[in-house]
């Protein structure tokens, strides 16, 4: 028996030995001596921590070029593609409004009338805010008001220099004071209209336009203690202060033009 077990133990010997070498040599070896801890985040030479749920946590997943790029639209990140708000503005849920009534300077000085506001709003990419859009932003933007309201939440009258006195704003909401159609404009009758002699129409008589009539006239708003109110209506050719509203676009918090028109106001 003795000499049976002296008859393989050689072979068996170098059997092994040969196995421990090649184990020793593979990488699953190679790879294991050169692993020095373990990490919840994907590190190299790291033994990766399962999470709660034995499972490989999302951000140890690497992000492949093609998944990378999906994540963008047209090279752009979400946040570039995001409808929002200009930064001097305020972000109003679907809709933004200047935070500051709109810097009149220069030559616009005494022209701010409701034809001026509308194109003004429109040339910066918005409109003029309705009197229902202002009195709902009264909480949240600090309207013009009168002389005893608080500083900290409305826009008051600070310079006595030239007088202290109570402020509104314009709003796009129209009334007229006085019946008949004539009560909002005319385009007139331009000289050199003819009738229709099919209709044995007779030749009209020119008439002078008014585009701008005193009796049609714009509602004011003011805050009235962050609550708002009516402040009457001015006619539309009469200036007064107002501010832009804007939809929201994508990427406005970076775009320089638009609603970033400054913080001050001048009215003639």
């Amino acid at each position: 028996m003795k000499a049976l077990v002296h008859r393989y133990c050689g072979p068996a010997a170098l059997i092994v030995a040969l196995l421990a070498f090649i184990v020793a040599m593979s990488p699953l070896a190679n790879g294991a001596s050169r692993i020095t801890r373990v990490s919840s985040k994907p590190r190299p030479h790291a033994i990766l921590r399962l999470d709660k749920k034995a499972k490989f946590p999302a951000r140890a997943i690497p992000t492949v070029r093609r998944a990378r790029n999906s994540s963008r639209l047209g090279g752009k990140s979400l946040r570039r593609v995001t409808p929002s708000c200009a930064p001097t503005t305020v972000d109003l849920g679907t809709w933004c409004l200047m935070a500051s009534p709109y810097p009149v300077a220069g030559k616009e000085v005494g022209r701010t009338n409701y034809l001026f506001a509308t194109e003004k709003c429109v040339s910066l990419g918005g409109y003029l805010p309705s009197a229902a859009q202002l009195v709902g932003a009264a909480s949240r933007v600090k309207l013009s008001s009168t002389i005893t309201d608080s500083r900290l939440t409305a826009s008051t009258d600070l310079d006595a220099s030239d007088g202290l006195k109570d402020r509104r704003e314009m709003s796009a909401s129209l009334t007229t004071t006085s019946a008949g159609s004539s009560a909002a404009g005319s385009q007139g009758v331009s000289d050199g209209s003819r009738g229709d002699p099919n209709q044995g129409e007779p030749h009209p008589v020119p008439q002078p336009a008014n585009p701008a009539p005193d009796t049609l006239q714009y509602i004011t708003v003011y805050d009235k203690g962050d609550r708002g109110g009516f402040a009457g209506s001015r006619p539309v050719s009469e200036p007064e202060i107002f501010r832009c509203a804007f939809d929201k676009v994508p990427g406005a918090s970076s775009d320089e033009n638009g609603a970033g028109q400054g913080t001050g106001q001048t009215i003639g």
